[in-house]
């Protein structure tokens, strides 16, 4: 996650839980980085305005004015559930932080009895997973949104481990596996990199030239593909 998107995270957190507190060590916990860190990012939302004030002392933290924020959702109960069944679907992932932002995000803005009835359906639909995750860098999510080239130490299917250069494409999802689909400068075509497989993600500074994605590129034996806007076109 980028400073610019735990900026918002971290007011959403404190809004979604306003009046009560955050300490600055559950924060860093939640966010993955130093109390140094979530301390700075705390004293500059402070100083843009945001009405953030600490409490010192034993259970003293971080709270914010909950009005100063996203006002309430148009969502009905069964759209406020679709749409947390949706993010907790992306829980394990490139797209977890973000995901668990956006759901927080989601139940903030609802009405307090909305949110509660949302959150009690949502807890009786149940994912089975597999027990052990596989790792995806955080740069998954850079790459993919990323308008530059994506310099990759990947390790292929039968251990190889090689440097690509890469101008990512998208992405695709299945059996909570995912591909990073882009051309690769090393093959000259168009490759699907498992995210798992990814040592390392670095962007670049360069801006290649715009791509079109063709499937029939992606040579995939089974299964039909699917973009998650097809029914908004």
């Amino acid at each position: 996650m980028n400073r610019t998107d735990r900026l918002y995270a971290l007011v959403e957190e404190l809004r979604a839980v306003a009046p009560r507190r955050r300490s600055a060590r559950w924060l860093a916990e939640r966010f993955e980085v130093s109390v140094r860190t979530i301390e700075r990012d705390l004293s500059a939302l402070q100083e843009s305005g945001v009405p953030i004030w600490a409490e010192t002392g034993r259970g003293g933290g971080y709270a914010i004015d909950r009005s100063a924020t996203l006002g309430p959702t148009g969502f009905t109960a069964d759209e406020a559930l679709a749409v947390l069944v949706g993010l907790g679907s992306l829980r394990r992932g490139p797209f977890r932080h973000s995901a668990g932002t956006a759901m927080r995000k989601l139940l903030a803005v609802l009405p307090d009895e909305e949110a509660r009835r949302a959150t009690a359906l949502a807890g009786r639909i149940h994912l089975l997973e597999p027990e052990e995750e596989d790792p995806v860098p955080p740069a998954f999510a850079d790459a993919l949104r990323a308008d530059s080239v994506v310099r990759l130490v990947y390790r292929d299917g039968s251990g190889e481990v090689s440097e690509r250069e890469v101008e990512p494409l998208g992405s695709i999802g299945r059996d909570g596996t995912w591909y990073l689909i882009a051309w690769c400068r090393l093959r000259d075509g168009v490759r699907a990199f498992r995210g798992d497989r990814m040592l390392s993600a670095e962007l670049t500074d360069e801006r290649p030239e715009p791509r079109a994605l063709r499937r029939e590129d992606l040579d995939i034996p089974f299964g039909t593909l699917r973009s998650v806007v097809d029914d908004l076109r």
